[in-house]
């Protein structure tokens, strides 16, 4: 077996593509290690993406993967905002909430959307919630946190504690908002501390009544600051 040794190998002209073995052959990396931004296919199509820094943007053709799109991680925040990135790349967009932590004791943690980048959130929209909960038995409906052609802020996760150790989680999948023939579909489903010292699993959803594209999304307590951190996925369309 012949062995080059070199520490960077060239093609003969710049710009051309350097080519390692034939078709059908295979080529073993020894040190586990290959450094690169880019891998693309035979036909010179992006497959993956990095910046150099660990943020990967991967095509879209490969059907079904999450794909992190931005994380705000916040301290003391009145709110959390996406005003970015909301478009017709994906269908589907998935929200995942993590250690809401409010300021204020027995408040809710809401949401609202905008369709015109973030200046306003008070798209209408019509919902319904209900809840489980221990100590007590069964499922409650929470009339008074639904809307019925609302543009308030839709309650998602409801009376929560306060202390260090409290808080609520949860996910929201929010349906082809850049739409503009149909309603923009969701659903929540959050679990909490609540402020009387027992657990609360929350089910909210609903449909925004709008033809026009959502591209902005908000996150707050409804009332007082909070702290947490909130991931936005794309789901690749298949």
């Amino acid at each position: 077996m012949s062995k080059v040794v070199a520490t960077t190998v060239l093609p003969e002209d710049s710009g051309e593509v350097l080519t390692f073995g034939d078709t059908g052959d295979a080529i073993a990396i020894s040190g586990d290690s290959l450094n690169v931004n880019v891998i693309e296919d035979a036909g010179g199509n992006n497959m993956i993406t990095s910046d150099g820094a660990g943020t990967l943007t991967v095509n879209s053709a490969f059907g079904g993967a999450f794909n992190l799109l931005n994380t705000n991680v916040f301290f003391g925040a009145t709110t959390s905002n996406f005003t970015t990135l909301i478009d017709s790349t994906y269908d589907v967009y998935r929200f995942t909430f993590t250690a809401m932590n409010p300021a204020a004791d027995n408040v809710n943690f809401t949401f609202q959307c905008s369709i015109d980048g973030g200046s306003n959130y008070n798209v209408t929209m019509t919902t319904t919630s209900f809840e489980a909960i221990n100590p007590a038995a069964g499922l409650s409906y929470m009339a008074g946190d639904d809307q019925a052609q609302g543009t308030s802020y839709q309650h998602l996760c409801f009376d929560i504690g306060n202390a260090t150790d409290e808080c609520c989680v949860g996910e929201l999948y929010l349906f082809n908002p850049s739409s503009t023939t149909y309603v923009k579909n969701w659903y929540c489903t959050s679990q909490g501390y609540h402020t009387s010292d027992y657990t609360i699993n929350d089910f909210t959803a609903g449909y925004f009544n709008t033809t026009s594209a959502l591209n902005a999304i908000s996150f707050k307590m409804s009332s007082g600051i909070m702290d947490g951190e909130i991931k936005m996925y794309g789901i690749s369309k298949s």
